[in-house]
């Protein structure tokens, strides 16, 4: 769905029915790593603890992976809403990560906010780039042809030509 401002948000269904268990997927924005270190994986347990004893349901299963979560859960009311139980757990985490973010990695903050400024932008081509190297895939960005990082290395043979390059307000 695409907002007014141009934002574009994943549509979310809710399956409200008695007697079903719950498959629950969080990806981090943007895909980060958010999750890759001890500190906020204890929060998202302490999250999924909350959430087991705020709205009565039985964990079944989870697992946190640096850039996302799977978790099974079984909602014991007859009468319930998953929203809120998905709230409780992505909410808090969320809060304490930023909270921690502006007090010692506040660089990072920017990643997370709507690109408006052309080095947030610049930042985020950069991390697009890196994927196929940090998985492995490649020893450089440019190695890897399913990218637009050979295009903006100026390289003749590309799959797929960009629009442009990230420009601040004034350049538009």
């Amino acid at each position: 769905m695409r907002l007014p401002d141009g934002t574009i948000r994943k549509l979310r269904r809710n399956w409200n029915e008695v007697g079903h268990a719950h498959e629950l997927t969080f990806c981090c924005r943007h895909r980060l790593p958010l999750l890759s270190k001890d500190r906020s994986r204890r929060w998202l347990i302490e999250a999924l603890a909350a959430a087991r004893e705020v709205h009565d349901v039985e964990l079944w299963a989870y697992v946190i992976m640096p850039e996302h979560v799977h978790v099974l859960l079984w909602p014991r009311p007859p009468n319930y809403d998953v929203a809120p139980i998905r709230k409780t757990i992505k909410q808090s985490v969320a809060r304490r990560a930023i909270g921690y973010l502006r007090a010692n990695a506040p660089q990072w903050l920017e990643r997370l906010l709507v690109i408006e400024r052309e080095e947030a932008a610049w930042t985020v081509v950069e991390y697009i780039h890196a994927n196929p190297v940090r998985r492995g895939l490649v020893a450089t960005p440019t190695e890897w042809p399913w990218s637009s990082a050979r295009w903006y290395a100026g390289e003749p043979e590309v799959l797929l030509a960009m629009d442009g390059c990230p420009t601040g307000p004034a350049d538009h």
